[in-house]
Formats: C-alpha cells, sequence, structure tokens
C-alpha cells in the first residue's frame, strides 16, 4: 500500500467517525437499557451490534470502547471486548481467525474479572466452545469448557459450575455418550434447585431433565419422573415442545395409541418441531411399522436415526410386540454402532491432541532455530573483519550442532507420533471390548443365558486386566524418566516370588500352553533385594512369553549355579522366538517385532531399566536352542550401593 492510499484511508476513517458522533443524538433517543451500562454507550452498543460481521465493525466498536473510556464505564468496556469476539466469531473458520478468537477470549476474560463481572468472563468461554464445535473440534471445545469449570470450582461461583456442567453434558449428548454426561447433568440439576442465584434461576431446566431421562432404561420409572419434572418446570414454548416429544415416546412404548396419536399431531403441527428431532418422520413411520409388523423388513431404515436412544425405543417396541428375536438382533446392532461411536470419538480426540502437539513442537522448533540464527549472526558481525577462519570454523559448527538437534526433533516426532498411534490402538481394543460385552449384559432379562453372562463377563474382567497392564507400564516409564521409581530392599525368598509371578501371569496364557516353575535347587533360598521388582520384571517376562507362545509350554527356573554370586532366572517359552540380530532391538521402547500383538512395546524395556537400578542384567540367551526364546534375569545376592 502507497502513503497516499493509507493517508486515503485515515481520512476516509477519521470521516466515519465524525459522522458516528454527529449522528449520537439520533442514536439517543428514549429506549430500554437492560444491560445497565450508560445511555451513550448503550446506543453505541446498538449499532456497534449491527455492524457484527461487516466492514463497519472497526469504527462502530472503537467509538464504543472510546466512550466507555470516556465515561469511565467499566461494563461497557467488558461488552466493547465481547464485541470484538463475537465479530471473529461470525468470520469464516481459519488458523488465522482461530489465533484472533483465542486473543479476543483472552482480553473479554481479562476484561471481565477486572470489572467484576462474571457472566461475561463465561461468556467468553461459551462463544468460543460454540465456535470450536461448529468447526468438529469437540475435543478442543471440551478443554475450554474444563479450564471454565476449574477456575469456577477454584472461586466457589455457582453461575460457572453451573454453566460449564450444562456444556460438558451437551458436547457427550452430542457424541451418543450418555454415560459420561449423566455426572454433569446431575450437577447442573442439584446446582439449579439448591442455588438462589438470579442468574441460574432465569434459566430453564427442562433440556437438562430430557437429557437425564435419556440417561435411564427406555421407558423406566426415572424417565417418567425426569420427563414429568421437565414439564413442570418449563419456561417456554421450546421445553414444553420438548417435553411433549418425550411423552409421546412414552405414549407408544406404553401402546397408549390415542394418546400417541394426539401428541403427535401437536408435535408435527408445530413449526418448531423440526428443532427438536430431524427425523421424525422417519421415527413416526418405524412405530407404525412395529404394529403391523412390517417393520421386520425394515431393519435397516431403524440403523438411519441420527439419535441411538430412538434406536432403542424402536427395539423396545419389537419385543414388547413380539418380534423378540428381531429385537435382539437390533439391540446387537445397537452395541457395535456404540462402540463405533466411542471409538470415532476417541479417534477424533486423539487426532486433535496428536495435531495440537505437533503444532506445539513445530512451533517450538522454529523458535529454537530462530534463537540459535539470531546468536550466530550477531556473532558474524562482531567478528567477521578480524577472524575470518575463526568465524568459518565456529559456523560449521553450529551447523553440524543444528543439523544434529532438527535430526533429534525428528526423531523425537517420530517416536511421539509413533507411541500416540501405538496407544489409540492398545487402548482403543480392551475398552471397546468392555463397553460392547457391557452394553449386551444391560439387554432385557431372557435375551442371554447365563452361561453367555458368564462368558461377557469374563471377557470384560480379562480386558479390564489387559488395560490396567498397559497403564501400568506407561506410568511405570514415567516414573522412572522422572526419577520417582524407588528401590528398596528387603529379604526376600526366590522360591516365593517365583511362584507369586506365575499365579500373576497365568490368565495370559493362551488355550492349551502349559507354565509351570522348575527351579534348580527346590529347597528354599532367601537374600537381600527388593521382591515386588523382582516379581514385577518376572510378570513382565512371563507374560511376553505368553503373547509370543500360541502352543507348547512357558518355564520358569532359577539357578545359584549358572552365574555363581548371582541368582539367575530364566523365562523359556516355545513360541515364535527372537532372530539373533533383534538381540538388543527388543530392549528398546514401543518396540514390536509383530504389531498384531497386544502390548505397548514398553514391557521388556521396563525389565531391563529396574534390573539396572538394582545392578542386575536382562538379556536374550542369543545361544539357546531349538524353538522358542530363553529370557535371563541376572541378579546379584548382594544388593549394590546407592
Amino acid at each position: 500500500m502507497t502513503s497516499s492510499d493509507s493517508f486515503r484511508g485515515g481520512c476516509l476513517r477519521i470521516f466515519a467517525i465524525l459522522a458516528m458522533v454527529l449522528l449520537c443524538p439520533a442514536l439517543l433517543k428514549a429506549e430500554d437499557n437492560p444491560l445497565g451500562i450508560d445511555k451513550t454507550c448503550y446506543s453505541l452498543y446498538k449499532e456497534t451490534e449491527k455492524q457484527l460481521g461487516k466492514d463497519g465493525f472497526d469504527t462502530a466498536s472503537e467509538l464504543l470502547r472510546l466512550s466507555a473510556l470516556e465515561k469511565k464505564d467499566g461494563k461497557a468496556l467488558v461488552i466493547y471486548h465481547l464485541e470484538v469476539l463475537k465479530n471473529y466469531l461470525a468470520r469464516p473458520a481459519s488458523e488465522d481467525n482461530d489465533a484472533r478468537v483465542d486473543e479476543a477470549r483472552e482480553n473479554l476474560k481479562q476484561a471481565a474479572l477486572e470489572n467484576d463481572t462474571p457472566v461475561y468472563f463465561y461468556w467468553a468461554y461459551q462463544l468460543s466452545q460454540e465456535y470450536y464445535t461448529r468447526r468438529g473440534e469437540s475435543y478442543r471445545a471440551m478443554l475450554l469448557i474444563l479450564e471454565m469449570q476449574e477456575h469456577a470450582i477454584a472461586e466457589k461461583d455457582a453461575y460457572g459450575i453451573w454453566t460449564s456442567s450444562k456444556y460438558l453434558a451437551d458436547i457427550y449428548i452430542r457424541h451418543n455418550d450418555y454415560v459420561s454426561a449423566k455426572p454433569h447433568i446431575k450437577q447442573a440439576l442439584q446446582l439449579y434447585n439448591t442455588s438462589t442465584d438470579p442468574a441460574i434461576k432465569r434459566e430453564s431446566p427442562t433440556r437438562l431433565y430430557c437429557d437425564l431421562a435419556d440417561t435411564y432404561p427406555i421407558a423406566s420409572d426415572s424417565v417418567r419422573i425426569n420427563v414429568m419434572l421437565g414439564w413442570e418446570n418449563a419456561k417456554s414454548h421450546m421445553d414444553s415442545l420438548r417435553c411433549r416429544y418425550y411423552r409421546l415416546r412414552l405414549a407408544a412404548l406404553d401402546d397408549n395409541q390415542s394418546e400417541y396419536l394426539r401428541l403427535r399431531q401437536l408435535c408435527t403441527s408445530d413449526p418448531d418441531f423440526p428443532t427438536i428431532t430431524s427425523d421424525a418422520e422417519l421415527f413416526f413411520s418405524l412405530i407404525d411399522a412395529t404394529r403391523d409388523g412390517s417393520i421386520l423388513q425394515r431393519e435397516e431404515d431403524i440403523y438411519k436415526l441420527s439419535m441411538v436412544r430412538e434406536m432403542k425405543v424402536i427395539a423396545n417396541l419389537c419385543e414388547n410386540r413380539g418380534y423378540k428375536e428381531f429385537a435382539f438382533t437390533v439391540e446387537k446392532k445397537l452395541v457395535n454402532i456404540m462402540e463405533s461411536l466411542i471409538s470415532d470419538s476417541n479417534n477424533s480426540r486423539i487426532s486433535e491432541l496428536d495435531v495440537s502437539m505437533g503444532k506445539a513442537a513445530l512451533n517450538a522448533e522454529l523458535a529454537s532455530k530462530e534463537q540459535l540464527i539470531s546468536k550466530i549472526s550477531r556473532f558474524l558481525a562482531v567478528f567477521l573483519g578480524i577472524v575470518l577462519l575463526v568465524t568459518a570454523f565456529f559456523s560449521f559448527y553450529h551447523i553440524r550442532q543444528l543439523k544434529k538437534a532438527n535430526k533429534r526433533v525428528l526423531l523425537a516426532d517420530a517416536a511421539k507420533t509413533r507411541f500416540v498411534q501405538n496407544m489409540s490402538h492398545e487402548v482403543r481394543t480392551p475398552l471397546n471390548a468392555i463397553v460392547g460385552f457391557s452394553q449386551l449384559l444391560t439387554l432385557p432379562d431372557g435375551s442371554l443365558s447365563s452361561e453367555e453372562k458368564e462368558e461377557f463377563s469374563g471377557y470384560i474382567v480379562n480386558n479390564t486386566k489387559m488395560l490396567t497392564m498397559l497403564l501400568d507400564d506407561i506410568l511405570n516409564a514415567s516414573a522412572m524418566d522422572k526419577g520417582e521409581y524407588r528401590i528398596t530392599y528387603e529379604e526376600g525368598e526366590k522360591n516365593f516370588m517365583c511362584e507369586a509371578a506365575i499365579t500373576s501371569a497365568e490368565h495370559r496364557l493362551q488355550p492349551g500352553v502349559r507354565m509351570y516353575y522348575a527351579p534348580e535347587d527346590p529347597a528354599p533360598f532367601s537374600f537381600r533385594t527388593d521382591p515386588r521388582r523382582v516379581q514385577q520384571i518376572l510378570i513382565n517376562l512371563l507374560t511376553n512369553s505368553c503373547k509370543h507362545t500360541p502352543k507348547g509350554e512357558i518355564v520358569l527356573s532359577s539357578s545359584l549355579s549358572e552365574n555363581p554370586g548371582f541368582v539367575t532366572f530364566s523365562v523359556t517359552d516355545t513360541g515364535s522366538g527372537v532372530p539373533p540380530e533383534q538381540a538388543e532391538k527388543i530392549f528398546e521402547r514401543f518396540t514390536k517385532l509383530d504389531e498384531f500383538v497386544q502390548g505397548t512395546g514398553l514391557g521388556l524395556s521396563i525389565c531391563r531399566d529396574i534390573a539396572s537400578r538394582m545392578g542386575a542384567r536382562v538379556e536374550l540367551d542369543v545361544k539357546h536352542e531349538g524353538p522358542g526364546a530363553r529370557f535371563v534375569f541376572i541378579l546379584p545376592l548382594t544388593p549394590p550401593e546407592k
């Protein structure tokens, strides 16, 4: 832009401001002022509101800011910052606009705290989370509301806790996750029923009561009670319409045809009804189909409903009208749908987290490089004409260091990405199994036999143990990295430690595989060590063999003669074995020779880290002959000095 263009633009801005000032008398005509701010500021606020998203916004908002400062009206200044945030929210989403939204939110929060207007502090969070929700970044929106809730709890602010609980519940419900939404709904309702805060009491709890009804089994007394409470507390036409729709569903489940048809007519004739549900036409036609039997040919239409809750209503109606086998098929498919929704939600959160981590790592790397380049430039400016050879040497040295640093950044980023992807898979697998089989166990009585229930319970227990083991691996690795891992020495008996390790690991055996303890000398032998850490290493080695041994046996043994002065524990299996060239690689973190085997790739690395802290060694016996692999744990009889 040329200087003449800048001058012309400045003149136009000044003329626009003068024009607005001249118009102020017209803007100051008598009108309501619900914000309770200065009359001039309120008129300027109304004009700023009209200019949201338009070219005239900057001029209008600047007049509001100047007037607020002149009148020393703190609340009007807060409203100015609110309008700036709303203007950015009205713009098309982009990374640049995201940064402006975040900056405007922080400015509004700061102004609200300085002028003691907490409602606007929380409004900054609400508007921002709605912006990111529209962009499909629900995890980012959730983090904002969690931050808002943390502040409200610290300040003991009932309104902030109430608002954050509502929004957290709404985020979970949009993902059909009623289990996670339920505690937030209950917290919000408890606040509403016990608080005397007028800001809370002005709002309606009807939506919360209806959402809470959806967290209970279809047509249960709890559903009916909460729908009735929602009806009694309705404060608007939309509240009444929502409750009418929920009563319609209950009438259909109760086979009260006359009440169902009456409520259906009231709902469908209301122009606002599509805002309650977008699937009304399909949903009502499926209800009709359960009465004439045509539902048996419309299974796929059931899964076209957008809310799982409505699918469950249809499944329940089918069971009530005698189509039990069909209802059971639909319920099983709904379990898969719920599992898929939870999995997709977790993937979305992990993806958003991965992108966020990637941006942070990139920004840190760029900042580091900029600082380094700045130092090199200053160094060259001082010494370039004095010692050219030395300058060239140091430049070469710094470039090499920069390349090495860049290589480390790339390796760390690759490790981070591999870890996030690996944990996404490893945690999701047992978690999805737990959710899926738990859903099956909640099916109506008679749907599953006792044997099936016992089998499904076993799957849940086994996958829970698997999930616990994965999390323990991560926590152990983190504790060792932070230097918080402690070794405590006391008397330990080798046979007891081995037998305890087998008991802890034997549930991981694959069908048909035998595991047993075969000591060189069965006589008891005690020595000074950390028994819990010894057992942890043995359990990890046994668990590793269980994963790679589909048939045959796993033998744990102990020897005092194989390495004099040491106790040598060994785990020998008949599994897939380890190539000699991979003998050291398998002890690296996140390394798995078989990506299809469950695990984090941390177990063997943790074994070696713990052993090194005890003056011991864990290694693969590369001289082992025969099928499978042999791992040895060589532990000194005398603990090393600290």
